[in-house]
């Protein structure tokens, strides 16, 4: 029987490694889906984003291009400018969605024009603590937004440089673990609820929300929780009713939708005991290792069919 065009192999390139802080989730992520993509048929050259990256993308010649660098150098739309100049199409979401996306700040302005809630914050760089006072902006910070309070770097994924703070004491700890991260920290009220991520996806006939995934971790949700066995625990679909499921992927899709965001994306969440859903993050490089969310939630949906290759079939950036 003769191949469609559809379904000829593709040479495939994946982008993953970069310098961020993240470098071995995204290595894990790369090497996964090049293996998933591998068994499809698919012709697939893993490349770290060094100096080489650009002669080894025109050697190879790809179809499509899938970057999966996590962090600020991956997700902050300057790989993605890279790839529209050398005219390639490739896995994920515009420049312009990435930056949206990127700066923590930014996204939780955005989305807040479309509806969705989330925690009252206060960005400050880290400069205003030695030009003001770190004792006394911390006391205005506490005062404005009351505790307990998160802390987080302005970009970066992982749980990386995040921390909740119950006291002035534990504030000023947050802050110092903040900044080995980033200039930029993001301070917002804690809310108490349930942890979720709800992926979404689009091959090219709209945006789709995955099960929901329920996380359970034995204290904060950090890195070692995320991609250490035995801290966490992960419940796909997740224990809620079907109102509560519907509102957290009504959610997700709308901050998908306002981001302007592409192919994937991830959005996490905290569900509060009233059964509203708060706004915390998303990412538009999800992980995609063997312990991380958006593969769960991919498993779990049984009417997906083979979504890895829909994705580097259907390219929704084209240059």
């Amino acid at each position: 029987m003769t191949k469609t065009p559809q379904s000829e192999p593709l040479r495939i390139a994946i982008l993953a490694g970069g310098l961020s802080h993240e470098r071995d989730i995204s290595l894990r992520s790369g090497n996964r889906v090049a293996q998933v993509l591998k068994q499809d048929g698919h012709s697939v050259l893993v490349l770290d984003v060094d100096a080489r990256m650009i002669s080894s993308l025109r050697a190879f010649g790809p179809d499509v291009v899938w970057p999966l660098v996590h962090g600020s150098h991956g997700e902050d739309g300057g790989l993605q400018n890279t790839l529209i100049a050398l005219g390639l199409p490739y896995v994920g979401t515009h420049s312009d969605g990435c930056q949206r996306s990127s700066f923590k700040p930014t996204a939780k302005a955005t989305v807040r024009t479309g509806g969705v809630l989330t925690p009252d914050s206060l960005t400050l760089p880290r400069a205003y603590f030695s030009q003001l006072g770190a004792q006394d902006v911390l006391g205005v910070v506490a005062g404005h937004l009351g505790f307990p309070l998160v802390v987080k770097p302005n970009q970066g994924g992982s749980g990386l440089g995040v921390s909740v703070a119950f006291n002035a004491d534990e504030l000023r700890a947050a802050m110092v673990a903040c900044f080995s991260y980033d200039d930029r920290a993001l301070i917002e009220k804690y809310v108490e609820g349930t942890e979720i991520a709800v992926s979404v996806v689009d091959t090219g006939a709209g945006p789709r929300a995955l099960p929901p995934v329920e996380v359970v971790s034995q204290g904060q949700y950090d890195f070692d929780a995320r991609y250490n066995p035995g801290r966490s625990e992960y419940f796909v679909p997740a224990r809620l009713s079907g109102d509560d499921a519907d509102k957290v992927k009504e959610t997700a899709l709308a901050v998908h939708r306002t981001l302007g965001l592409g192919n994937l994306s991830r959005t996490d969440l905290i569900l509060d005991a009233h059964g509203t859903p708060w706004f915390i993050d998303v990412n538009v490089v999800p992980g995609m290792t063997e312990n991380s969310l958006l593969p769960m939630a991919i498993k779990a949906d049984e009417e997906l069919g083979d979504l890895y290759d829909a994705l580097v079939r259907n390219p929704l950036v084209q240059p």
